[in-house]
């Protein structure tokens, strides 16, 4: 696969937000339906600036965006920005199927 410079740039920006398990639980939630920051912060113990910063850091990596409703400005899941992502790991992906398939076939063969 080959990857020019600006989708290293977005790999590098989406697995820097994604090291995060704080990150990653709020795309879990944005994956279920847009939130506002409100209900973002609900389930952490983390104060509402706190969150803000992590929803920035998910913004700037381009996994979620800002929408306006009335006075409301509530986040959503970006899925496309994660292909990027998923086109990087299919390569590892495939490798380690065909690496387990090998392993399968010579464990039945040891049988």
């Amino acid at each position: 696969m080959t990857i020019n410079a600006a989708t290293t740039q977005r790999l590098n920006r989406a697995f820097s937000a994604l090291a995060d398990p704080t990150r990653r639980a709020i795309l879990a939630r944005l994956a279920r339906g847009e939130a506002t920051v409100s209900q973002l912060t609900a389930p952490f113990e983390l104060s509402q600036p706190t969150i803000s910063k992590h929803l920035r850091v998910l913004e700037d990596a381009g996994l979620i965006e800002r929408g306006r409703d009335a006075q409301r400005r509530p986040r959503r899941l970006v899925p496309e920005a994660l292909k990027d992502v998923d086109r990087w790991m299919s390569t590892f992906r495939r490798q380690w199927g065909a690496r387990f398939d090998n392993l399968d076939a010579h464990l039945a063969k040891m049988k």
